[in-house]
């Protein structure tokens, strides 16, 4: 019975132990990267018609546009696009 016992401490340390030396890294930041690039933690999204990553925010300030009208304004293809 003592040895059943001490075989199960042993099993259970070596098992914690295991568990403790590979811990889950949390991920970096800036690493939630969309298929176009754009960071999405740092408020970036993909603006189809500027062809680039932006802040709604920034860009409804520096197109003079309303706030709800940024989703519409990005959906619009790039005039030189071809």
């Amino acid at each position: 019975m003592r040895k059943m016992t001490s075989a199960v401490l042993a099993m259970t340390a070596l098992l914690a132990l295991a568990a403790c030396s590979n811990p889950a890294k949390p991920p970096l930041p800036g690493s939630d990267r969309d298929k176009h690039g754009c960071i999405g933690s740092a408020g970036y999204s993909w603006c189809e018609h500027e062809g680039k990553c932006v802040r709604p925010w920034e860009l409804a300030s520096e197109k003079g546009l309303a706030s709800e009208a940024v989703d519409a304004y990005c959906r619009q293809p790039r005039a030189d696009a071809k």
